[in-house]
């Protein structure tokens, strides 16, 4: 089992989170998001069970392609604690919910920002590539960061007054430059390479979409973190954090509404020559989920129906990807538990 499965934690946790954010609610849909975040949490037990009792992590790490999904556990981590802080209080009680999502939330940013230095440490000095092998997956280790980001922010009211607060803002703040950064620089070799080699095929066209994701969360970070200012930085810069979150966030999002529709335009592409299941068809999801955050958090401060009602659309297509990715990793699980037999 490959670093990559825990892709399907995070698209199933974000489904769930991204209800919440929607500037329109709709009956049952907090209580459907409530059983979703639940089979997330669930099913990361599953997997980070199975994948710390095969003690595969050198393995993975020295392998070129594999690595790249070793930030994916983290983003696990941090999705499914957030789901537990905005969703879970009902189940577990606020207390608990809250001490889980700290919890999961110091492993996952602990990871994330080991995995966004030592994976890039790892591609300079131990693996080799050629002119054409960057792809999507390349954003996979040092988007981590930015979801840490997002989802501190949420934390920073229940942090302790004071430099504490303070700290673990400017620390989210610091992050979101770290993931923003880097997640540029990746974005510019991936285009580099789509334009001066041949387009993607097959299980890599998926992984074009994770530039949406890092965008989205780019954009959601300097919502959630600007909301969350008043409570820890002096009123001047609280005021330039709103303005940064509107003015940067709307401009980060025109750039992810261009890769979306370029991912968009490669896949319809793909599929019309067939596109064969793999676990990258779970770089579909957190992406479109990532926008949808992103695109509430926007709505949530213009109140522009520029933003609300397109977060509603993507949410509706968010949801019904899901469900397709759900199934088919179903039947693919279930084929490879039944031996060759069953796969026939």
């Amino acid at each position: 089992m490959g670093p990559s499965w825990f892709a399907a934690v995070m698209g199933t946790g974000i489904v769930a989170n991204a209800a919440v954010t929607l500037p329109h609610g709709f009956p049952g849909l907090r209580d459907a998001a409530t059983v979703v975040w639940a089979g997330a949490a669930l099913l990361l037990l599953v997997l980070a069970a199975g994948y710390l009792r095969q003690r595969g992590l050198r393995l993975h790490a020295a392998d070129p392609a594999l690595a790249q999904f070793l930030g994916a556990p983290p983003m696990a981590l941090l999705t499914v604690g957030a789901g537990t802080l905005l969703l879970g209080r009902r189940v577990i009680g606020a207390r608990a919910a809250l001490d889980v999502d700290w919890a999961l939330w110091s492993v996952g940013t602990l990871l994330g920002l080991c995995t966004a230095c030592a994976v890039p440490y790892l591609m300079v000095t131990r693996h080799r590539f050629g002119p054409d092998a960057a792809f999507g997956g390349w954003l996979m280790p040092v988007v981590p960061p930015l979801v840490s980001a997002a989802t501190g922010a949420l934390l920073v009211p229940h942090a302790a007054a004071g430099q504490p607060r303070q700290a673990l803002l400017l620390g989210c703040y610091a992050m979101l430059g770290l993931g923003m950064v880097a997640v540029l620089l990746v974005l510019a070799m991936v285009y580099s390479r789509l334009v001066h080699h041949d387009a993607p095929s097959g299980a890599v066209v998926p992984t074009v979409w994770i530039g949406l994701g890092a965008l989205g969360q780019a954009v959601t970070a300097l919502g959630v973190l600007a909301t969350a200012a008043p409570g820890a930085l002096p009123a001047t810069y609280a005021h330039g954090a709103s303005a940064l979150a509107l003015l940067g966030g709307v401009g980060v999002w025109g750039f992810a509404m261009l890769w979306l529709v370029l991912a968009a335009a490669l896949t319809v592409r793909e599929f019309r020559t067939g596109l064969p299941f793999a676990p990258t068809w779970w770089s579909f999801i957190f992406p479109l989920g990532a926008c949808v955050t992103g695109t509430s958090a926007l709505a949530s401060r213009t109140g522009s129906q520029l933003f609300g009602w397109p977060a509603v659309v993507l949410y509706g297509v968010l949801a019904a990807a899901w469900a397709v990715v759900a199934w088919r990793s179903l039947r693919h699980a279930a084929g490879h538990a039944g031996g060759p037999a069953a796969r026939k």
